[in-house]
């Protein structure tokens, strides 16, 4: 007699639950979505039209996560704006949005869609998590109604967020995040009127999530690993690559390491946004990542990690940021110091004129110290030493400390800072520090090609940055991203 389906999904999902048990290891997949857009227009569409648009990406994403299950994977990351694309404004976006539940309610909607009224997305992001048994994180739209009484709703009686969901192997809805910090093009969706800090227990570790420009902000991604210390952090995001240090792949690897957490990064793929980079890091740096501006299909990212990173023998030690740095006298000074610009920042450099040395440039409370050698000094490359200490108030105000070598566009030192991919320049060493007013400090390498160096570079107690190996390709940049969220 064969078991009912409700059994064997019961089953199914205890053999997981018994598998995670058995090791300090899961294995994590993340997946990078080419999305198909909808048409771009100012007037909603029918409810049908939005529907069979958010199918039409639902079938890949379900194609990836079936992928996924069969080579093992207990999670899985899909990308902000991964279902229905962007182009929207606050009406027309509206046909794309379903009532989502707090989590409390206990809920499998792949059981019962019809509970809380029609949840077509809903139920299938549920059944792809139940028919697989593997968790499933996704990113929709909210919409809830208000009414006059509520002095803050918005004049058509409803609020619209940019949501994620978390899915459990029974299909359980376990988690609902409202992204809080909205980039300056998302005028659709409404802020939460606080953050919230959204975490759920795994057999696998705890879990927290938030959203793409949520990261560059206390509230909630700090919070979420000092206050309610989280193992891993769930990020959908749809990232625009910023060279020369907000490109996806490098700043979300820093981020892991200077949070010593795991980061499961999924971003869009859309090359003609400059939309490219996810990976799956931890602490110690990218077990697998991925960054291809030339394709234009999606990839499948799987990789094993430690659940409960802290504890784990590979985890970085804590680090004083600034010790080092306080504790040396300044290195040699240019007496030609200047001024650049990147992304929109003034930044205060010195150039290498030598193939190796040391090196010190300062900015108000901020004082950067480089030892570097070459492996040959080129003349048709420069590379410089920075360093920036101030509000950063373009797309959004957050107070920046950067130490950075980079390599110049060209040998005109007024293109210093502008974004450049290669390099053909190898470096035998480098030491980078600073000194910091913050602990919140993420160490960026990155290579010729926009490639990473796991492995080959390491942050010491004292707060230099290090490389651990000969750097086995040309440098692009090496940084200490510091944020400074007190001064915000």
């Amino acid at each position: 007699m064969l078991p009912s389906q409700p059994l064997l999904h019961a089953g199914v999902f205890v053999l997981t639950v018994l598998q995670a048990l058995a090791s300090n290891t899961f294995i994590a997949a993340v997946y990078e979505h080419a999305v198909i857009l909808p048409d771009p227009t100012d007037k909603p569409v029918s409810p049908d039209d939005a529907l069979a648009l958010m199918n039409k990406n639902m079938d890949v994403l379900e194609g990836a996560i079936k992928e996924a299950a069969q080579q093992g994977a207990h999670i899985i990351v899909t990308p902000e704006d991964g279902i229905y694309g962007w182009r929207f404004t606050r009406e027309s976006i509206y046909p794309y949005l379903e009532d989502i539940p707090a989590p409390a309610v206990n809920w499998i909607p792949c059981a019962d869609p019809s509970r809380f009224g029609p949840a077509p997305v809903q139920e299938r992001l549920s059944c792809m998590a139940r028919n697989n048994s593997i968790y499933v994180v996704a990113n929709i739209g909210d919409k809830k109604p208000c009414n006059s009484s509520d002095p803050s709703c918005p004049s058509d009686g409803r609020y619209q967020y940019n949501t994620d969901v978390v899915f459990d192997p029974e299909g359980k809805l376990v988690a609902r995040y409202h992204k809080y910090n909205l980039f300056m093009v998302e005028t659709q969706f409404n802020y939460p009127k606080e953050p919230e800090a959204v975490t759920f227990e795994t057999p696998f570790g705890k879990f927290g999530i938030f959203t793409c420009f949520d990261i560059l902000f206390h509230e909630p991604a700090v919070v979420l690993v000092s206050k309610m210390q989280v193992d891993t952090v769930l990020f959908p995001t749809a990232w625009m690559n910023v060279l020369p240090f907000l490109t996806a792949v490098e700043f979300h690897s820093a981020w892991a390491m200077g949070m010593r957490v795991n980061f499961l990064a999924a971003n869009t793929h859309k090359p003609s946004f400059a939309m490219t980079g996810s990976g799956i890091y931890a602490p110690d740096g990218a077990r697998t990542y991925y960054y291809n501006m030339k394709t234009k299909d999606g990839h499948l990212l799987i990789a094993e990690l430690d659940a409960h990173p802290r504890l784990s023998p590979a985890s970085p030690p804590a680090v004083s940021w600034s010790s080092y740095a306080l504790s040396v006298d300044r290195f040699s000074q240019n007496d030609h110091d200047f001024t650049g610009i990147i992304f929109h920042d003034q930044f205060t450099f010195t150039e290498l004129t030598k193939p190796g040395g040391n090196l010190t440039v300062c900015q108000k409370h901020l004082c950067c110290h480089l030892g570097y050698k070459m492996a040959g000094k080129r003349d048709d490359e420069v590379y410089v030493l920075g360093a920036f200490d101030g509000l950063h108030v373009v797309e959004g105000q957050y107070y920046l400390q950067i130490c950075t070598l980079l390599k110049c566009k060209s040998t005109d030192l007024g293109t210093c800072g502008q974004p450049v991919e290669t390099a053909q320049t190898k470096f035998e060493m480098f030491s980078l520090s600073g000194m910091f007013g913050t602990n919140y400090v993420f160490p960026e390498v990155l290579y010729s090609g926009v490639q990473l160096a796991p492995g080959e570079f390491e942050v010491l107690k004292d707060g230099r940055l290090i490389n651990k190996t000969k750097p086995t390709k040309p440098v692009v940049t090496v940084t200490l991203f510091g944020r400074w969220y007190e001064n915000d």
